[in-house]
């Protein structure tokens, strides 16, 4: 599941005609980077869905054949991380899958990153696995970090601490059964992540390689900058 859906408001005024998902970095809609990863590690269908400018999205997937795309329609409402995987769960089906924020976007060091968090999977031992950033070193992130990871990979939340070492990547793995007790329309995925953690069942894997976080304009040349120089690194 790719979520694409977002009104992108701190994008503005770039996002009042293009969607988010479609503003390119390394010369590649951060869409295509997220569907791309996908494909590299196995996936062969993944579920987009779309809200706002939602026909450019469409437009723009409608060739796309790896992974092969299904589109889950939210104009009628913006469902939020949590709601819009619900509202395309009969489109996931009953097995465990990965859950993409379209504008995530990292550089890869090594083997893929996505398919890393597969070999990692535990269904017996997790209800969900996040992937992770070190908040240190991170590009165009200046936040006190989300969470703290014990050696087992075991995660639990910054709370009242002044910061954390790691930030949600916006890539997890989950189960569909996760939203069987959950609100109708919109919510947020932290209510499936405060769940997790108080069965002992949230973990996380930590990325490899620099995690850009592309939010605003400003941030988008600090983040080409980086994505060009990792890839003339590791090409």
């Amino acid at each position: 599941m790719v979520l694409a859906a977002g009104l992108g408001q701190r994008m503005r005024p770039i996002t009042d005609t293009l969607p988010k998902p479609l503003v390119a970095i390394g010369g590649k809609p951060m869409l295509d980077h997220a569907l791309d990863r996908l494909a590299e590690a196995g996936v062969e269908e993944a579920v987009v869905n779309v809200h706002h400018l939602a026909a450019q999205i469409e437009a723009h997937l409608a060739t796309r054949q790896r992974p092969r795309v299904t589109i889950s329609d939210e104009r009628a409402q913006l469902l939020e991380t949590g709601g819009g995987v619900k509202k395309a769960l009969p489109l996931l089906g009953q097995e465990p899958f990965f859950h993409v924020n379209s504008d995530s976007l990292w550089s890869e060091t090594g083997r893929s990153n996505m398919r890393a968090m597969a070999d990692a999977w535990d269904g017996g031992a997790m209800d969900m696995l996040l992937l992770l950033a070190r908040r240190e070193g991170s590009v165009g992130f200046d936040g006190r970090g989300d969470f703290f990871r014990a050696d087992d990979g075991l995660l639990t939340r910054r709370g009242s601490a002044d910061s954390a070492p790691y930030v949600y990547a916006g890539v997890a793995i989950m189960k569909p059964e996760l939203f069987a007790d959950t609100p109708e329309g919109a919510f947020s995925l932290n209510l499936l992540f405060d769940r997790a953690i108080a069965a002992g069942r949230l973990h996380g894997l930590v990325l490899e390689g620099r995690w850009l976080h592309v939010g605003t304009p400003e941030a988008i040349a600090p983040a080409e900058a980086a994505f060009a120089a990792a890839t003339e690194v590791h090409a």
